[in-house]
Order: structure tokens, then sequence, then C-alpha cells
């Protein structure tokens, strides 16, 4: 099985995705618009992308992305972080005077990065910037990257787990074409559910549709706004929350929020990651 991910061999994804599916081919993609071409296309049969990080928050070009694209939620993962500072063989940490890695990454370091005097020089990807300093050769310069990025590339490691919070995780998202929780019957375990819906901009509106939730206990996991695109300080909303769409108490809370939605959309119906 053919899974994409966005980033180079030995990113974050790409661990989120053998820990997730185990073994599988994992194919490496330049963009977040890239990976999902490459389900729409039927190049691979699924895709991880990352969604929200419990530091830095929300990726909000992939929500939008799930908006774009005719596809489904087909399950979750959850990655914890943890920051590696590289460096070419033999360098010592004394000698790094600037680390390379995504904003991301630099942002969930920083302390550590100025408590010894590191400058932070921003790159593409964490995996790409052990790449680029391997081919630099640079000796006063490191990497934020993954363990496995490390070994891919023959590179050393300075000190792991650098981030300045361990409580560092990513949440991914699987996606392909077909929905997984069908109509058709329970699952077993808890199921999760993520829609999205525009609304009338008028006084109460948001509060009606969040009480369709609230009336029958169904428990919100998340909710995140985005603009609407075309229609300025209007926004759509996206709700996760727990609950399959063939149970009678998900059907009812959506039926009753299709009399607020303008547009209503189930994005997937999936198992709930423990």
């Amino acid at each position: 099985m053919k899974v994409a991910f966005q980033g180079e061999a030995g990113a974050y994804s790409e661990q989120a995705v053998f820990g997730y599916f185990g073994s599988v081919e994992a194919v490496p993609c330049e963009s977040f618009e890239a990976v999902f071409e490459a389900v729409n296309s039927g190049k691979c049969e699924l895709a991880l992308i990352p969604i929200e990080n419990s530091l830095a928050g929300s990726i909000h070009q992939n929500y939008d992305l799930l908006l774009r694209n005719d596809l489904q939620i087909a399950g979750e993962y959850f990655l914890r972080v943890r920051h590696c500072l590289i460096a070419m063989p033999g360098v010592q940490k004394s000698d790094i005077k600037k680390a390379i890695s995504h904003p991301q990454a630099l942002g969930q370091c920083a302390g550590y990065l100025r408590s010894h005097g590191i400058e932070a020089e921003q790159a593409y990807d964490t995996a790409g910037s052990v790449k680029i300093l391997k081919e630099s050769g640079a000796r006063d310069t490191a990497a934020i990257a993954s363990r496995r990025a490390a070994e891919l590339y023959g590179m050393h490691i300075l000190e792991e787990g650098i981030e300045d919070n361990a409580e560092n995780y990513t949440r991914f998202l699987a996606i392909q074409h077909d929905a997984v929780i069908s109509n058709g019957g329970p699952e077993p375990g808890p199921v999760k559910t993520s829609i999205v819906f525009t609304l009338k901009n008028e006084p109460g509106a948001l509060f009606k549709a969040l009480s369709v939730f609230a009336l029958r206990d169904l428990d919100l996991t998340k909710i995140e706004s985005r603009p609407l695109a075309g229609s300025p300080w209007e926004y759509l909303f996206y709700v996760d929350f727990i609950g399959a769409t063939h149970e009678e108490t998900t059907k009812r809370a959506l039926e009753h929020l299709g009399e607020y939605a303008l547009m209503l959309r189930v994005l997937g119906s999936y198992p709930r990651f423990k």
C-alpha cells in the first residue's frame, strides 16, 4: 500500500505514516497540495496529513484542502514529537552557532536555542534541513529534526529532546476516497466525526448550531473557524465530535444542524485514536 506524506524522507510525517500504518510504502511529496493530488489521482491509496499541533495550533492550509477535495477522513494518529540537534560527524555542541529547520520546529525549540546562543534559520522541512546540512558540510551549523532523519543521512545527534515543552504532539489525519464508517451498522470502540458548515451571519447563529450537540450530550473535541473565500467576514466552521454517522443520536443532530446551516458536509466518521 502506498501512503503519501509531505516532506523529505525522515520527516515527522513519514514517522507518523509508519507508526499508524506499519509496513507500507511511504511516498514523499513536495507540498500538501501534492499530497492530496497523489490520492485524487490514484497514485497513492491514502495520505497522512498533520492537522494540528498541541503547541503551535492548527495547520490551516490542510483545513482548506479538506474542503476543496472530495476525500474522506479515514482515521487519526497522535505523534509525540521529539526534536534532535543534528550535526556533521565529529562536530561538538560547542561548535554550533546556527540551527536550521522548519519554522514550527524552530519555534518549539526557541528557548533551548536562546539558552545556548544559537541563531535560528528557517528551512522548508525538518528532514530537508538535515539534507541541506549534509550537502553543505557546514561544521558550525546544526539541523533540528527527528532521530530517523539523522540516521537516514548518516549524521550525528548532539542532543535529543530539545523541545521546550515535553507535551509536544501532532495530530495527523488519514485521508482516502471512501468512507471508513458506513451507515450500515455499529463499529467497535469510540468513533469521531468531522464536519464543516456555514451559517447565516445573524445573532445567535453559532449558539443555535452548537446547541444541537449539547442537547444530545454529544462531546465536541474541536472547533475551528476559517474565512469563507469570496465572502469577507463570513466563516466556515470545522467541528469534531464523538459519535458515528450511523448512530441515531448523530443522525438527529446533523439533521437539526441542517436546519440552520447554509452548507453542511461530513468530512469523515472514523475510529478515534486511543
